[in-house]
């Protein structure tokens, strides 16, 4: 593999990466707005008939949920992106 198809999948690979960074902020956008209209309340009242959960257990589930779910999107996709991005740059100047 040369450097210029080195540079065209790393370019390719940034790509990927900042879209399922988006993707998945999407969908936590779309599960806090869902939560927040009235979902959660939904929601509860199908798991209260399976587990005794309490509505703050409940609501803190939710957003430790959603927190993980943060963590992992900018763990796992956007420092991959920024630093494929920083080699890309790297690799540029020093032409």
């Amino acid at each position: 593999m040369n450097k210029g198809e080195q540079d065209h999948l790393l370019d390719r690979l940034a790509g990927i990466f900042i879209r399922c960074f988006f993707l998945s902020f999407g969908l936590l956008l779309l599960w806090f707005f869902l939560y927040a209209l009235g979902g959660g309340e939904w929601s509860y009242t199908i798991i209260s008939h399976w587990s005794a959960l309490s509505r703050h257990a409940y609501d803190l589930l939710n957003y430790c949920a959603m927190a993980f779910v943060k963590m992992c999107a900018i763990l796992f996709f956007l420092f991959p992106y920024l630093s494929i991005r920083l080699v890309l740059r790297k690799k540029k100047k020093n032409r």
